[in-house]
């Protein structure tokens, strides 16, 4: 394809970048200008007790491990190893540094783990697979990566920047070849996870909002073609197709990830098609904050095994999160009463 860079002129750019003067004054001064909207002030909105309730799983362990990685005691690869960038995002909108600092360790192992060619390490699954090579390698780079970049942006507009500024210099040569790895790969996102929609998302997050920290227009325009390329794989009514149906799981995680890079990337046409799958969604969330599973294609109705070979269950966290915020963003009152109702069902007491 003509539009894509060959990797040496991704890893040229890197090189170039890496070597670029980057003061923390002129990043932290770009962080307040230009800017479609302000996600640390949508994630201050969220009810008191929202936030700290979702992300309460995502700090790592004494080793640094987060997510399955952390679930069986070993580095399996970079993809799980994104819930310890939540944990940072949630300490600091709560002001708790010390709490940031130790989630920020499991972004610290990590990038230990990097391979010289940008891409990460990685052990064999339960299940037997491996992302050690190929589009496996890229999937778990740009799961890792799209709440890295994500972090990064809040944690510059938060008035904590300054006690992050260190390891953030440290680490953006590190992010700089991630970003090359995965640039590199683009042709193989398509290929592989166009059956699966939310990956397309989740990978246009990871070019759009570090393409946003590294100032790099062309990681930006990979993630505006991946949303464009989102965008047909909708049926009639907007819903995002998943193994050829729909799913009302991986709907609305296709919808809050697509939230969080339109706060950061303009995307009109995407947006306005987050709202039409969104009308959808809001259909299947029944009173008691239960998710319809009904007609599923891949989740809560046992025709899909994770990783570790149990049947898939719903995201409710992510349907929580995508609701809220649709809910903050467009001053929307159903969306918030729909994800109040989840948050209430799955967080009783709280």
């Amino acid at each position: 394809m003509r539009h894509l860079l060959h990797r040496r002129e991704w890893l040229a750019r890197a090189a170039a970048l890496a070597a670029a003067p980057f003061a923390f004054s002129t990043w932290a001064a770009e962080a307040n200008q230009g800017w479609r909207r302000n996600e640390l002030e949508v994630l201050r909105a969220f009810p008191k007790g929202w936030l700290e309730a979702l992300c309460a799983n995502d700090m790592p362990d004494a080793q640094g491990l987060t997510g399955t990685n952390r679930a069986v005691g070993r580095w399996l690869e970079a993809g799980p190893q994104r819930g310890c960038c939540r944990g940072v995002i949630a300490a600091v909108v709560a002001g708790d540094l010390a709490r940031a600092d130790q989630a920020w360790k499991g972004i610290n192992l990590a990038f230990s783990r990097q391979r010289e060619d940008g891409g990460f390490e990685a052990g064999v699954r339960p299940n037997g697979s491996s992302a050690q090579s190929g589009a496996a390698a890229v999937e778990t780079a740009y799961f890792f990566l799209q709440e890295v970049g994500r972090m990064l942006l809040v944690v510059r507009r938060s008035s904590h920047a300054a006690h992050f500024e260190a390891r953030i210099e440290a680490m953006l040569p590190r992010l700089r070849r991630a970003c090359a790895f995965i640039a590199a790969g683009e042709a193989g996102i398509i290929e592989k996870s166009s059956k699966a929609v939310n990956r397309i998302i989740i990978a246009a997050k990871a070019f759009g909002t570090c393409g946003r920290v590294l100032r790099d227009e062309a990681l930006v325009e990979v993630a505006r073609r991946l949303a464009r390329h989102a965008l047909t794989l909708r049926d009639a009514d907007g819903v995002f197709i998943e193994h050829g149906g729909r799913d009302s799981s991986y709907n609305v995680v296709s919808i809050y990830f697509g939230q969080v890079l339109a706060l950061h990337v303009d995307l009109p046409e995407f947006e306005a098609a987050l709202r039409k799958a969104t009308a959808w969604q809001l259909g299947r969330i029944r009173p008691d904050g239960d998710v319809d599973v009904t007609g599923n294609t891949r989740t809560g109705v046992g025709k899909e095994p994770g990783y570790d070979g149990k049947p898939k269950g719903v995201n409710y966290n992510e349907a929580i999160f995508a609701l809220a915020y649709a809910g903050i963003v467009h001053d929307d009152d159903r969306c918030m009463d729909a994800a109040r109702r989840v948050f209430n069902r799955t967080h009783p007491g709280r």
